[in-house]
C-alpha cells in the first residue's frame, strides 16, 4: 500500500470533521436565528431539533476523527446531510433566479459531501483508525 493510500483516508476524514465542526460552530453561534430559520421552513420544535442536530454532528465527527465505528458516523452524518439539504435548501421552490441558483449551489455541495460519506461507509475509514486495531495491534 502505497504512502498515499495509507494517509489519504484519515486526511479525508478530518475534512469531514472539520466541515461538521465548523458548522456546529455557526448553529451554536447563531442559535436563536437558526430556529428562526428553521421555524419558517415549518420545523416542529426547532430548538429541540437542532439539539439533536448537534448530537448528531458531534458524534459522528468523533466517529470520522479517530476512526471509531465509522462506517456509524458517516450513516449518521448522511442522513443528516440529506434531510438537511432537502428541508432547508428547497431550491425548486424559490422563484427568484438568484436566490435558486445559490440555494441550488449549496444542495449540489451537500448531495456531494453526501457521496463522499457513502463511500467511507463502503470503503472503511482507511489504515489510521481505532476500527482497524483488535487488542492492541493493527488488522
Amino acid at each position: 500500500m502505497s504512502f498515499s493510500e495509507t494517509i489519504s483516508p484519515f486526511f479525508g476524514r478530518c475534512a469531514f470533521v472539520w466541515f461538521y465542526m465548523t458548522a456546529a460552530m455557526n448553529i451554536l453561534g447563531d442559535w436563536h436565528g437558526m430556529a428562526e430559520t428553521l421555524t419558517a421552513k415549518h420545523v416542529p420544535l426547532a430548538p429541540l431539533v437542532l439539539l439533536l442536530v448537534l448530537l448528531v454532528m458531534f458524534m459522528g465527527s468523533l466517529s470520522l476523527l479517530f476512526g471509531y465505528h465509522t462506517r456509524y458516523g458517516a450513516v449518521m452524518l448522511f442522513g443528516l446531510t440529506i434531510i438537511g439539504a432537502v428541508v432547508l435548501h428547497d431550491f425548486w421552490r424559490i422563484s427568484d433566479g438568484a436566490a435558486r441558483t445559490a440555494e441550488l449551489g449549496i444542495f449540489a455541495r451537500d448531495i456531494a459531501i453526501a457521496g463522499g460519506l457513502l463511500l467511507m461507509v463502503g470503503m472503511g475509514p482507511g489504515p489510521f483508525a481505532v476500527d482497524n486495531r483488535v487488542g492492541g495491534k493493527r488488522r
